[in-house]
């Protein structure tokens, strides 16, 4: 069934959310994305496997009956009259995770993904900011709630929610010993209510107007902020990457990214069990896990790995496992690519910028050339290279089906703009006179988030006065393909006139053999405005030698381009769970008289 999203002018619109602002009327389109919560999609799919993970395998008939089981535990706490509270989903990366997920969807909720291993400090601070009324967690992660309890409810999924349940007794409610535990300061069930068998959730027009998740920020370039997702964002934003990458229940998936990002979250789970497809999760990234998964030939056909999705710096630390310890022989290395080549259709990097060496590299080894396509927490994936045809490194294709996007020029001080070029899938149009022009990144469609939570001011900061969103990314069209040279406020380094890309700098430093990583900054200068200065991780025999390596680098790079300033890293490079790296941070760090001399 096709739902045609309501504007803001519907009587019901967000009617369980806080008031609806001005600026939302003009960015809000409709539509005719297929409006299905993924929990009414497992119906369709019955006895098949959606999820294998550490204790086994799940179908979605058994993670839609836990699911309604959940959803029934958080309606007796919160009262089967309340919708739209926010519940906080502290899980590992197992069926544990998507049976909280579903259960909050089922109850008509807002859910909070966190990431466990973040510290204590941080996970009170988003507790408190989204107003969570229950956290659900595991007992493995019970120990890290009590301290930032608040007056929220706690439920701890006991060991039935990790293991299928008995096919032999498909109707039974959970039994007493293993009904998931819940906090002493939850009022108490009231004891003429029975679990239900199973749920459908809400009506159709609830979801069609209500709230479903909030994402926060990796927080690399400011303070985390809450991204409000609504149903009918992360409904276009799956469908848009359906169409895209052709997904099928014939897929299976093999996923090991954080789950509280939505690279992990949408792309790599949703997509996939809205099709029918298998997930396999592993608890965490593992090169040597994931290898073995990759080049198994022992696993039934129709649970072979054939699609994988990743973040650069997983890339780089597989090849590093498969230099290690896999390419000991010439017939290992045709062993290796031949399965690759033969049985994985899609390979996917996203999340940060994949470096050029990365992409060749990976290509010989295995034979792909990496999807790369862009996205934010804010607007879900936006850009792709094509599922089918060429994908040139450095660029990130085209706009997803359903999305539009402009490089715009702007102002200092002034709302309008100038429009460089606008796009869809369709085409990109060109501003005679603007081709191949730098300019901030604009998008617009059903894929754009609401607002950022209880921030008001700062989403209307984040948008265009004709409804568009600033990504704060600095991009270009050029030879029929999107580029993204970085973001405007770190990765574009203003030196001498020149507006120079972070990430191009990057791209030319990491060919040098003795470089295995590297980031590259702006730093404060009175005569330049901003000197380039690069933080590399050196392999060399020898200690680096910044005379060498800039005579290096103007003999192939722009002379503009190559770092005065080179400091080597003692270790590896300190970036987020995604591979991103806080360049402000990094300025802090490692160029402070530079940072005190500006201030």
């Amino acid at each position: 069934m096709c739902l045609t999203f309501p504007t803001t002018h519907s009587p019901i619109y967000r009617q369980w959310q806080h008031k609806p602002y001005k600026w939302l009327q003009s960015r809000t389109a409709t539509t005719d994305v297929p409006l299905l919560p993924v929990f009414r999609k497992a119906t369709q799919y019955g006895d098949k496997v959606a999820l294998t993970d550490q204790h086994g395998e799940h179908t979605y008939e058994q993670i839609h009956k836990l699911s309604g089981h959940l959803a029934w535990l958080m309606q007796s706490v919160l009262g089967h009259d309340k919708v739209q509270q926010r519940v906080v989903a502290l899980c590992p990366n197992d069926v544990s995770y998507v049976i909280t997920q579903w259960a909050t969807w089922m109850a008509g909720h807002v859910a909070v993904p966190l990431y466990p291993r973040h510290p204590a400090s941080e996970l009170e601070y988003f507790v408190h900011d989204s107003d969570a009324a229950i956290i659900v967690t595991t007992s493995e992660y019970a120990s890290k709630v009590k301290p930032i309890l608040s007056g929220q409810q706690v439920i701890i999924l006991e060991e039935f929610f990790f293991k299928p349940s008995n096919p032999k007794d498909e109707t039974s409610p959970l039994p007493d010993s293993t009904t998931p535990s819940v906090d002493s300061q939850a009022p108490p069930v009231p004891p003429d209510l029975e679990p239900p068998s199973t749920t459908d959730g809400r009506d159709n027009e609830f979801y069609a107007v209500s709230d479903a998740m909030i994402i926060y920020t990796s927080g690399t370039t400011g303070p985390p902020k809450g991204v409000l997702l609504s149903h009918p964002n992360l409904a276009s934003q799956v469908w848009c990457l359906l169409q895209a990458w052709g997904m099928t229940s014939r897929d299976t998936l093999l996923h090991c990214l954080p789950l509280h990002h939505t690279h992990g979250i949408v792309n790599a789970l949703l997509c996939p069990l809205h099709v029918g497809a298998r997930v396999v999760m592993l608890q965490q990234f593992s090169p040597s896990e994931v290898w073995t998964h990759l080049l198994s030939l022992d696993t039934p056909v129709e649970a072979r790995v054939n699609i994988f999705m990743a973040v650069p710096t997983m890339y780089a630390k597989l090849i590093h496992e498969y230099d290690t310890r896999l390419a000991q022989t010439s017939r290992m290395q045709e062993y290796v690519r031949s399965v690759c080549a033969q049985n994985i259709r899609l390979m996917v990097s996203g999340s940060a910028a994949l470096p050029t060496p990365v992409l060749e590299r990976w290509q010989a080894i295995t034979g792909h050339v990496l999807l790369e396509r862009y996205g934010m927490t804010e607007i879900g994936m936006a850009l792709s290279n094509p599922l089918k045809g060429a994908r040139k490194p450095g660029f990130v294709g085209n706009p997803l089906p359903g999305v539009e996007v402009r490089v715009a020029l702007f102002q200092p001080g002034r709302e309008e703009y100038e429009v460089l070029c606008e796009g869809t899938n369709q085409a990109t149009v060109i501003t005679p006179g603007q081709e191949d022009q730098p300019g901030e990144l604009l998008v617009r469609g059903a894929n754009v988030f609401q607002e950022y939570w209880k921030k008001s001011l700062a989403t209307q900061k984040e948008f265009t006065h004709d409804g568009w969103f600033r990504t704060g990314d600095t991009a270009l069209y050029s030879e029929g393909s999107y580029r993204i040279l970085g973001r405007t406020s770190v990765d574009i380094i203003k030196s001498g006139g020149f507006k120079i890309s972070a990430l191009e700098v990057e791209r030319g430093l990491l060919a040098h053999p003795d470089i295995m990583d590297v980031a590259v900054v702006g730093v404060p200068d009175l005569t330049w405005g901003q000197k380039v200065a690069a933080v590399v991780v050196w392999c060399g025999e020898g200690e680096l030698d910044t005379v060498e390596l800039r005579t290096w680098g103007k003999e192939r790079m722009p002379h503009y381009q190559v770092p005065s300033l080179v400091v080597a890293c003692p270790s590896d490079l300190p970036r987020n769970n995604m591979g991103k790296v806080n360049k402000k941070q990094l300025i802090q760090d490692y160029f402070p008289e530079a940072t005190a001399a500006q201030n």
